[in-house]
């Protein structure tokens, strides 16, 4: 399983948080065993009791543990560890090896989420609003919502370009990424995740609505200065995302000036901080 072609989606149930990663390869949900078995078992060691569950399973020559995947998720104290993660279909069959008074809401919880896809698939207003509620739901204000969501748009907008320019490698839409970034911001898109404290989370979910304004400015004016000159190539593109970067680059000098401060910052919107391994075995 390629986790980089996977999305992290917190879904709730029960006021319970399951974790939930969408697959975009294969087009599903994978849940994480132990959240579910959590739920409902509503033992105070949900991990714990999985492992008891799962030897028993596999004991018993259960397929579903068999196919288990693992996945780095996230846990509560912030930090990723391997956990075992199954497609809906393996969850409910894992389910019924659970007696639980949870059981019947979790399994029509799941046929949900299963349907959710699919009506998104015929109307993706849909996703759109799913996500719009997600960001809701973490306490993003709607002017920040509403310049992230555009901001999406414009980014399909510039990678569609870049792909009529002959850009077709992923590596090669990094390197003309950081090549705005460091015109504007000073750092490459990974420097900027670093200074902000950040690893896997999404970088400009962890900006200002400032600084989103100055990357959504930067990739638009690449956009239209690509569209203008039709550039061909990596060599080409990365001359244009140096001249589009500047237009950003100017903008942030300019309120700067008026502002007398910064606005890159180091403030994110976690609710943790990663602790420095080297530093934790020195205590």
């Amino acid at each position: 399983m390629n986790q980089d072609k996977m999305h992290l989606i917190n879904k709730m149930f029960n006021n319970e948080t399951i974790r939930t990663v969408w697959d975009k390869e294969e087009e599903k949900y994978y849940i994480s065993v132990v959240d579910i078995v959590g739920a409902l078992s509503e033992s105070k060691d949900a991990r714990k009791y999985w492992n008891k569950l799962k030897q028993r399973l596999k004991e018993e020559g259960n397929e579903t543990v068999t196919n288990c995947h693992q996945l780095k998720l996230k846990a509560q104290d912030g930090k990723y560890r391997l956990t075992d993660v199954v497609d809906i279909e393996g969850m409910f069959r894992i389910i019924e090896s659970v007696p639980s008074k949870n059981a019947e809401p979790i399994k029509q919880w799941l046929a949900k989420l299963g349907s959710e896809r699919i009506d998104e698939i015929f109307d993706p207003s849909l996703s759109v609003q799913r996500g719009i509620d997600t960001y809701r739901a973490k306490g993003f204000d709607e002017i920040w919502i509403a310049k992230r969501i555009k901001g999406v748009q414009d980014r399909k907008q510039l990678t569609d370009v870049w792909k009529d320019g002959g850009i077709t490698e992923g590596k090669e839409f990094a390197i003309l990424t950081n090549q705005i970034y460091k015109e504007w911001s000073g750092m490459t898109a990974k420097q900027y995740k670093d200074y902000k404290g950040l690893r896997k989370e999404s970088l400009r979910d962890n900006m200002s609505d400032i600084e989103i304004t100055l990357a959504d400015l930067g990739e638009i004016a690449t956009r239209e200065i690509a569209k203008k000159n039709n550039p061909k190539g990596i060599k080409d593109n990365i001359e244009v995302a140096i001249r589009g970067g500047k237009i950003a680059s100017n903008a942030r000098k300019n309120l700067e000036d008026e502002l007398g401060e910064s606005i890159v910052t180091k403030q994110n919107n976690l609710n943790y901080k990663y602790m420095d391994k080297k530093a934790l075995e020195t205590k």
